[in-house]
């Protein structure tokens, strides 16, 4: 037989091996959306785990830590409390003040900063009491007194706002016999204006606001005097200067002493006659100047 048959392809048998399957491809990894390529955290968890779990640990911690999310101010306050350590505004150093008062009260500088602390946290009486303690030792610090007569003030407006909140107080208590009781001009209803027959809780309530009131004007007049008394103290040391003599006749006046504030506000005119103050100076002097003899009148009259 001819060779040439050999040359034929030859014909796939029912046992022909079959040829090796073409090898499964791994199913491609599905790229994230673009809009999430440009998240820094997606980015940082893609493209940087080890980035991405350092700082999630940092949050960690500062939960656990820092007390962040349990009321507290976390990284706030540990930043505030590394940067105002040996403040002189803080409650340590308050403390480490007053010692020093104690050790030392005859050291003017110890009151001096110990009344800077008590003004930065709001503390005025406290820092009227230590002030008060270095202008005994250091009389002649114009500064310290006009600081001294300024925290004065603030007390006198501290008491206004407690008798204005004491006098609302008031006007806002109803008594059960205001709405539902009788006539007052009637027999019971004088009868029911006892106080023997009002409802004692409202009655109780009543009284002590009006204590209250009675108290915050008392602290006021006593505030003002104060203001008054060291602005005199004040144009002792300084009597050319008007501005000293401004603030004096402010307060005398406020403190319902005419004599004292029309004799501060000539002396302010004479150092300074054409201040932009100048015109409102000589209408309150006006006014003072009549409301006096008024005034000489009435105690006369006493």
């Amino acid at each position: 037989m001819a060779r040439g048959t050999q040359h034929r392809k030859r014909r796939t048998g029912p046992n022909a091996r079959k040829p090796a399957a073409a090898a499964v491809a791994a199913p491609r990894k599905q790229r994230p959306p673009e809009w999430q390529e440009q998240l820094f955290f997606q980015r940082l968890r893609v493209h940087a785990k080890w980035a991405f779990a350092f700082l999630a640990a940092i949050f960690a911690l500062g939960f656990v830590f820092l007390g962040i999310g349990s009321g507290s101010n976390g990284i706030t306050d540990a930043l505030q409390n590394a940067f105002n350590f040996g403040s002189g505004g803080g409650g340590s150093s308050i403390s480490s003040l007053e010692k020093k008062t104690e050790k030392n009260p005859l050291k003017a500088q110890a009151w001096r900063d110990l009344a800077t602390a008590y003004e930065t946290k709001q503390r005025t009486d406290d820092a009227i009491r230590a002030l008060s303690q270095y202008v005994g030792l250091k009389p002649k610090d114009t500064a310290a007194l006009a600081e001294l007569a300024n925290e004065y003030a603030t007390q006198a407006q501290n008491a206004a706002t407690q008798y204005q909140s004491s006098q609302q107080s008031v006007s806002a208590i109803s008594l059960p016999g205001d709405v539902f009781g009788p006539a007052a001009t009637s027999q019971l209803g004088k009868a029911y204006s006892s106080t023997s027959l009002k409802d004692p809780i409202a009655a109780a309530v009543q009284t002590q606001s009006s204590t209250q009131q009675s108290t915050a004007y008392s602290n006021y007049q006593t505030a003002q005097k104060n203001a008054e008394q060291t602005y005199v103290k004040l144009v002792k040391v300084t009597p050319n200067d008007a501005n000293a003599q401004l603030q004096l006749g402010q307060a005398a006046q406020s403190a319902g002493d005419p004599l004292v504030a029309v004799a501060a506000f000539k002396k302010f005119l004479k150092l300074s006659p054409h201040d932009t103050y100048a015109p409102q100076v000589k209408a309150a002097l006006k006014q003072l100047q009549a409301a006096k003899p008024a005034a000489t009148s009435s105690s006369s009259g006493k």
